[in-house]
């Protein structure tokens, strides 16, 4: 197995965490790499759901490490309520989660001022989360950012939150922002943490790589929203691509040996930004109900669309993906008139491959193929059990893939998995 790198194809929420749940079974190590708080990855175990968003999804392996990477953006609190939640259950973090000290620090002021940018662009809102995650990403690239490690340096620390709130004083945020004492004392809260949980990710990897064991990078968001190269403006500050898995944690492209891209059957986009495969009514209504197609993080509603092989191909070939996991078939399980978005129309072109540019996709008219519609999935456990018009419906993705399946969704639960790859 080695370095195995799991990314969402789409505009997230495409299943990343259930699929690193059933892969995290053959990993010695499950790393998350970039994003914060804005991502949800969903699991149900033995009918209990658990949704996580900062701590690995493989902690619900009892032998498993997991760690947080340089590339994440921690939000201390969100942290602190995720290993008392999952202790709380049963599940141990002590030895098991280590964050790192590079990774930067979300704080109460980076939430404030995200509040206040959506609300300054009006109309032209870009529908984040409100969690402080752009915010968090624009002090580190200013090199203003408060580091995971910092809070171990009480003596030093003031001053540096002193530094970063002048950066906000007497502009365009006005007054009503955190002041630096009230920063301070939201560090020095999670000091007991910090001190517990925090260490070098990259020395951990590197000496796990070099025993032999088997790493799992989990991507959070979906490649559709990545800083560079998704539907900019409206995406998420980070790289949420093969290129951010590995330098969000230290690792060397070189070093992965396999890509597992996520797609739902479906796509799903919350916030703004274009969804060219919007379904139209009922569908949008049917499909969003069925498949609870509602934000883990912010519980907003998903827009739902269409299958996009264009958008599938451009994210596959971006990101050498080598497999492909498709998730949620069941959600379309008796939903007649079944369609898949196979090209676009530009200008009178045929279009196989999106192109990520605003400007592109707003002159792209979706093309579809007909699909016939199924009755049930349960108790299917092989793929060669699925029935013809949900094996021609997945054989289509997987062609616009040109890489064969991993796992494929059926349900809820770990054992809905049909495990294809492993």
């Amino acid at each position: 197995m080695g370095v195995t790198a799991v990314i969402g194809l789409q505009w997230g929420d495409e299943g990343k965490g259930k699929v690193v749940d059933v892969l995290s079974e053959h990993s010695d190590v499950v790393a998350r790499c970039q994003g914060g708080a804005n991502a949800g990855h969903t699991m149900v175990i033995d009918g209990e759901k658990y949704i996580l968003h900062l701590v690995p999804s493989g902690i619900l392996r009892p032998d498993t490490v997991c760690v947080i990477g340089n590339g994440v953006v921690v939000d201390l609190d969100v942290l602190e309520e995720e290993i008392d939640k999952l202790g709380g259950g049963g599940i141990d973090t002590a030895g098991r989660l280590l964050m790192s000290v590079r990774a930067h620090v979300v704080l109460p002021l980076h939430k404030k001022v995200e509040l206040l940018l959506e609300e300054m662009r009006g109309k032209n809102k870009i529908g984040t989360t409100r969690r402080g995650i752009g915010p968090c990403y624009s002090d580190k690239c200013s090199r203003l950012g408060i580091r995971v490690g910092d809070i171990l340096h009480p003596d030093t620390l003031k001053s540096k939150l002193e530094t970063l709130h002048a950066s906000y004083s007497g502009g365009r945020y006005g007054t009503d922002l955190p002041c630096v004492d009230e920063l301070l004392e939201h560090c020095l809260n999670h000091e007991t943490m910090v001190e517990e949980f925090a260490g070098d990710v990259s020395a951990l990897l590197r000496r796990s790589l070099a025993q032999g064991k088997n790493i799992l990078l989990e991507g959070s968001q979906g490649f559709l929203l990545d800083i560079d190269h998704g539907t900019y403006p409206f995406v998420t500050s980070s790289s949420t691509g093969i290129h951010g898995l590995t330098g969000g944690v230290g690792l060397a492209p070189s070093d992965v040996n396999s890509v597992v891209g996520v797609v739902k059957s479906y796509t799903t986009r919350v916030g703004e930004g274009i969804l060219p495969t919007s379904m139209e009514e009922p569908y949008q209504s049917q499909v969003r109900d069925r498949g609870q197609e509602y934000g883990a993080t912010t519980g907003r509603p998903r827009r739902c669309g269409w299958p996009d092989l264009p958008a599938i191909r451009y994210s596959c070939t971006t990101n050498g993906v080598t497999s492909v996991a498709i998730t949620k078939l069941d959600t379309l399980s008796g939903v007649d008139g079944l369609k898949v978005c196979v090209a676009y129309d530009r200008l009178g072109a045929s279009v196989e491959t999106l192109s990520p540019d605003m400007d592109f996709l707003g002159e792209c008219k979706p093309c579809y193929a007909s699909c016939e519609s199924w009755d049930t999935l349960d108790g299917i456990g092989s793929i060669e059990d699925l029935p013809p018009e949900a094996r021609e419906y997945v054989d289509q993705i997987l062609q616009a893939a040109e890489c064969p399946a991993e796992p494929i969704s059926v349900g809820p639960g770990r054992e809905h998995l049909i495990k294809v790859g492993r």
